[in-house]
């Protein structure tokens, strides 16, 4: 299960961890306001009141099976920048960071941001799915509750046909195409295709099932949660096309 640390509860952190935190509880949020933290202590698996600027105490707090960082020191762009290059030092391999500015954006990028936002509530809800899966790339839906998706061969399909696959049977998705992750052109599959590590399906399928069968974990019988990411995924899906 991939892990999460909050570093600052800005309005745009506040709106990541309310979002992720209905599916995981792997958790740490450090933040120097003891309100903000006794807010949020319930909803994580560990909150800090600590200085964020202090690197012994990143240190000390963070473990090194951190996958995901999101650093939202709202103005403050010198603690931004300070706290990037240290968790980049410390190993953390995907950076999100908040920013005032495309200006303040390129140099967070050169020291270490992996993705630099620039709105709040509006970017909490595009980055979101992309910081929950690793595997999962464009979505949308297509009617009712099914969508259609492009996902990374997980490693456990790797080396199978899709017949001993049998996605749609075990995982309740259909396999529509398949590209090869040095091509950009999906061809129709074929029943005896092999999977290899670094191919991309692009399925079909209800949006929980495809959900799960793209390594979100959670609990999707709540109503009140799957609306909400299903807003979220068009919103990516849109800017997705627009970037093409």
């Amino acid at each position: 299960m991939r892990q999460y640390a909050f570093i600052g509860l800005g309005a745009f952190g506040m709106s990541m961890l309310e979002r992720i935190s209905e599916l995981t509880d792997q958790i740490i949020v450090i933040d120097h306001d003891p309100v903000l933290i006794d807010r949020v202590k319930d909803m994580v698996k560990t909150a800090y009141v600590a200085d964020v600027l202090d690197e012994e105490a990143l240190k000390r707090i963070l473990p090194d099976a951190i996958d995901v960082a999101i650093i939202d020191l709202a103005s403050n762009i010198e603690a931004a920048l300070l706290a990037t290059h240290r968790l980049k030092k410390l190993g953390v391999k995907e950076i999100v960071v908040k920013s005032e500015s495309d200006e303040r954006s390129e140099v967070l990028m050169l020291v270490g941001a992996t993705r630099v936002v620039n709105a709040d509530r509006e970017a909490a809800a595009r980055i979101v799915p992309l910081v929950l899966s690793s595997s999962l790339y464009n979505f949308t839906p297509i009617g009712g509750d099914l969508v259609m998706a492009e996902v990374h061969v997980s490693p456990k399909l790797a080396g199978k046909t899709l017949v001993e696959a049998d996605m749609r049977k075990t995982y309740g998705v259909n396999v529509v195409a398949i590209r090869s992750g040095n091509s950009q052109n999906y061809g129709n599959p074929e029943r005896e295709y092999r999977l290899k590590s670094d191919d991309f399906l692009l399925v079909a399928g209800k949006e929980s099932d495809v959900f799960e069968f793209s390594g979100i974990e959670g609990n999707f019988s709540n109503s009140r949660k799957i609306p909400a990411i299903s807003t979220i995924f068009k919103n990516v899906f849109r800017i997705s096309k627009k970037n093409r």
